[in-house]
């Protein structure tokens, strides 16, 4: 079962309710590795603000062409932001558009590194209103991030800031997703090996690289997590409710006290959007363990080192793996 958790209170200054919510929730990253929350400020998953961000589907083929990432598009410069098109004969059936930091803030970009490049956005002319919209939604998920993080920092029997200098100049990415209905061109003749469970795969299984990633989803369900005894289990949109997962960095970090889930997306017939915000340290954050007890030793890493070995395997980032180098010699996975 999957805990619904109202977060209002973590927003706030100690309580005995904030208490309450740090355990339940602690709890319940230990067990399955998603909870659902709602209490979050400003509106922003509502349907009908998530309705308007969604608009950005609406741009012209032109113009999307446009914010192409460069293994689409060899004209275009920007390598890891931007957008990537559907590609057809594949498990994972997606079109979308990753955003960083530089959406709500002047950041530092090392053009050496692809991880800190510049964000390509569609014109304000072409979509009014739309980036103004993005900016109070990314800058809500991360203080929820924010403050999801200080409830586990908490939890660990850490100072609740923790974690807070490692997300300086984090690098987090707002994304948005848009899973169409899979025709026979998208199965390429590979049909009955996307079959399946009465549907059709459009995410294959997988495990998020960074801390948390905070999805919201757009009335159409096909989440799927994996218990811990290998069942699926599927998560039923709700409005003004986030579903929250834990990624492999904090899997790593906590020596799998929270194991990050798999999860799938499953087709039915129905077009599907959603939204995730992948919650992120700064490239050059040094990843060390948080006690100094044999349970929680590991070799400390960079993060951009971990998080490039790990994205580089997802299919809207085939073919650039060669296009950074690793900063330490310390990076697995």
């Amino acid at each position: 079962m999957i805990n619904k958790i109202d977060i209002s209170s973590l927003y706030s200054r100690s309580s005995p309710q904030r208490d309450k919510v740090d355990e339940i929730l602690f709890s319940s990253a230990c067990d399955l590795g998603f909870i659902k929350i709602y209490g979050i400020p400003n509106g922003v998953i509502a349907n009908n603000f998530l309705k308007n961000l969604l608009r950005i589907f609406d741009l012209p083929e032109k113009n999307k062409r446009k914010l192409y990432r460069w293994n689409f598009e060899k004209s275009n410069s920007n390598v890891y932001r931007g957008w990537f098109p559907l590609q057809n004969g594949l498990a994972t059936y997606k079109e979308g558009i990753d955003i960083g930091s530089d959406l709500i803030r002047n950041t530092k970009h090392d053009f050496s590194d692809p991880l800190t490049e510049p964000s390509p956005l569609p014109p304000n002319r072409i979509l009014p209103g739309w980036r103004d919209k993005a900016k109070l939604y990314y800058e809500t998920m991360e203080l929820t991030g924010m403050v999801l993080m200080r409830s586990f920092a908490r939890s660990f029997k850490l100072q609740e800031n923790y974690f807070d200098n490692f997300f300086v100049n984090g690098i987090s990415t707002l994304r948005f997703l848009h899973y169409p209905i899979r025709d026979e061109e998208s199965f390429s003749n590979r049909k009955e090996e996307f079959l399946i469970d009465g549907g059709y795969s459009l995410a294959k299984p997988h495990a998020d690289s960074g801390f948390i990633t905070l999805l919201s989803q757009y009335g159409v369900e096909g989440l799927e997590a994996q218990s811990k005894d290998g069942q699926w289990i599927k998560i039923i949109p709700e409005e003004e409710v986030l579903i929250v997962n834990f990624g492999l960095l904090l899997q790593k970090w906590t020596r799998k006290k929270i194991v990050a889930t798999l999860h799938r997306v499953i087709g039915s017939g129905k077009e599907r959007f959603s939204i995730p915000f992948f919650l992120e340290p700064s490239v050059d954050s040094h990843i060390k363990p948080i006690k100094n007890s044999k349970e929680y030793l590991f070799d400390p890493f960079l993060y951009g080192d971990f998080l490039w070995e790990v994205t580089t395997k997802f299919i809207e980032q085939n073919g650039i793996k060669h296009l950074r180098k690793p900063k330490s010699k310390n990076y697995e996975t």
